[in-house]
């Protein structure tokens, strides 16, 4: 006689078997975690080149040393990192360069001394650096890049990712294609803002004998000034226009300096203050808006 199968276990043992399955699945996929810990000395140097797609996080410490946490798949990603003296370098690429159902990533986040110089690039993760105060370098195709109280020389290029800069001091570039720039509290000297089709804020303080271009193709520039600034203003566009909302406070150019025609349909020229820093804005066919914080 044949034996009968009980359904309910049948049920049972098919359940347990997919549990299993999924177990020992989500096991394999797990991205690997490690930790490494490299002692430097002063102005460290931390070069980091994420050919593949990931999250770069960067914050500073008191500590002599560079901390290296990163999590990535170690059979779709190779991870290189190296130290060179006060140098070190990292860098992550994908083990099969060929197309795939999913792209591979590495994430990583750094803690380095105050005082290190960064050059940092990736695909489309975002980049957050904060308290670090050495010049840096920041490269993304299309992932955003968030600076909180840095300083130095800040150097930002994008595709299609967007800036957003907030209590931070030295000089900034920043050059993108499609991507925004928000300068958020700066303490900034020298400021040269540039994309073809995305908008830019600056809203914060001039620095007097500070200089600041800001350029836009398509996009908006808007410029939020306080009472106490002094600049002279340089804003043109072809296309576009110009709204200013400052007009009781911007006073016509007390420099008489001469502005010579140019291929800008609509100007303002005018001085806040003494004019005491120098302020160009232009857009081709986008809007500048200029106007004082209450």
């Amino acid at each position: 006689m044949q034996a009968l199968i009980n359904p309910r276990h049948s049920l049972t043992a098919w359940g347990a078997g997919i549990f299993l399955f999924a177990a020992s699945t989500a096991i394999a996929a797990s991205p690997d975690h490690q930790e490494r810990h490299f002692a430097v000395k002063n102005h460290p140097v931390v070069m980091l080149q994420n050919i593949v797609n990931g999250r770069i996080e960067v914050r500073s410490s008191k500590n002599a040393e560079v901390v290296i946490s990163s999590t990535a798949d170690a059979r779709k990603v190779a991870l290189d990192i190296e130290q060179v003296g006060d140098r070190v370098d990292i860098n992550a690429s994908a083990l099969q360069p060929s197309a795939q159902a999913e792209d591979p990533e590495a994430d990583f986040q750094l803690t380095v001394p105050e005082q290190t110089e960064l050059q940092l690039k990736t695909q489309t993760g975002l980049i957050y650096v904060e308290q670090v105060t050495g010049d840096m370098k920041l490269e993304s195709v299309a992932g955003d890049i968030h600076l909180k109280e840095v300083s130095g020389y800040i150097i930002v290029k994008t595709t299609g990712g967007s800036l957003v800069c907030t209590l931070c001091s030295g000089k900034l570039e920043f050059t993108s294609i499609s991507g925004n720039a928000q300068v958020l509290q700066p303490a900034l000297a020298n400021v040269s803002l540039m994309t073809t089709s995305g908008n830019i804020l600056y809203d914060g303080d001039f620095i007097r004998t500070g200089i600041y271009s800001m350029k836009s193709g398509r996009g908006l520039v808007e410029v939020r000034f306080s009472g106490n600034d002094s600049f002279d203003l340089n804003a043109q566009t072809n296309l576009g226009t110009v709204d200013n909302q400052a007009a009781d406070f911007l006073k016509p150019d007390t420099h008489s300096t001469r502005h010579i025609a140019s291929r800008y349909a609509h100007s303002l020229f005018g001085t806040v203050g003494q004019g005491l820093a120098k302020v160009e804005l232009s857009s081709y066919s986008g809007t500048i808006r200029i106007l004082k914080r209450n």
